[in-house]
């Protein structure tokens, strides 16, 4: 298994409706390989960017009937090149909607899927608001898949700001962690750049941030600036904020390097959480305090 292999981040401007949307990253796909890029990754939502919640009902197939897992499957076997679809939306029996992530081999074979853990349920401000939770399911397994050079972490966009879902991942092996994303323009300026780093330097390990970028329908703007970061929080690609794609060469002797340096990943303790002094002065007895492990919650 070799360590070294080019990983590239396809950029991209998700229209409201999926068929433009596969041709447009099939031809960046393609771009991507001519490139050199053995590992090709894209945003979340990169088949459809449809914000009204009604026709994003009427559009999401399920899964059995999805246009882009055939066509990615397609362009896998046909470029040699792994390819990880960021997440497409896919309808549920019961009528909601899953965020997955799917992970080609140059195959064409599906190897993995990932849906989106944790949901945006949020208010930025100035009558900006999500609320996820409303129209998709949320994922509940986390997901390490095998690759010809390492193993990867999946994970997709709001996931970045829980993590211990990361450390859980690099504790389990992974090697580098995908992280998709059609990050908002007010969140992305204020914390997109420092999430990916941090998540990198706490884990030593690559991230692979492909994103969506600029105005989508009904004016709903994505900050762009796909990243890859290597294990010591080193930003090696910047997309800035145009579609397109990045590359970076990718060395996986440079996570052990940097776990060995800072073996953070080995030293979990658990610790006592303590309300006021007398709690403090309790836990210090030992007695009297509730015992939190640093990754599982309570734990009494």
């Amino acid at each position: 298994m070799s360590q070294r292999f080019t990983a590239a981040c396809i950029q991209t401007n998700s229209e409201r409706d999926i068929l433009p949307n596969i041709e447009t990253t099939l031809g960046l796909i393609r771009a991507a390989r001519d490139a050199g890029a053995d590992l090709i990754t894209m945003p979340e939502c990169v088949t459809l960017m449809e914000p009204n919640r009604e026709l994003l009902q009427q559009k999401v197939p399920a899964e059995a009937d999805h246009p882009a897992i055939e066509a990615y499957a397609i362009a896998a076997r046909e470029t040699g090149a792994w390819i990880l679809a960021g997440s497409l939306a896919i309808k549920l029996d019961d009528g909601m909607i899953a965020n997955r992530s799917y992970l080609f081999s140059s195959d064409g074979d599906v190897l993995a899927t990932y849906d989106k853990i944790h949901m945006f349920d949020v208010d930025l401000g100035d009558g900006d608001y999500y609320r996820e939770s409303e129209t998709y399911a949320p994922g509940s397994q986390a997901v390490i898949a095998e690759t010809p050079w390492g193993r990867m972490g999946m994970t997709i966009c709001y996931d970045v700001r829980f993590p211990y879902l990361y450390r859980e991942l690099a504790q389990a092996g992974a090697d580098f962690i995908a992280i998709p994303a059609a990050f908002t323009k007010v969140s992305g300026e204020a914390h997109w750049h420092v999430l990916q780093r941090a998540r990198a330097i706490e884990n030593g390990c690559f991230i692979l941030a492909a994103a969506q970028t600029g105005t989508h329908a009904d004016n709903r703007q994505t900050y762009g600036h796909s990243l890859i970061v290597d294990p010591w929080g080193k930003i090696l690609a910047d997309a800035g904020e145009d579609v397109g794609f990045i590359t970076a060469e990718i060395d996986l002797a440079e996570v052990a390097e940097a776990r060995r340096k800072i073996p953070a990943l080995t030293h979990d303790r658990p610790f006592s959480l303590s309300s006021n002094s007398s709690d403090r002065r309790a836990n210090r007895k030992g007695k009297g305090a509730e015992v939190i492990h640093p990754r599982f919650g309570n734990r009494s």
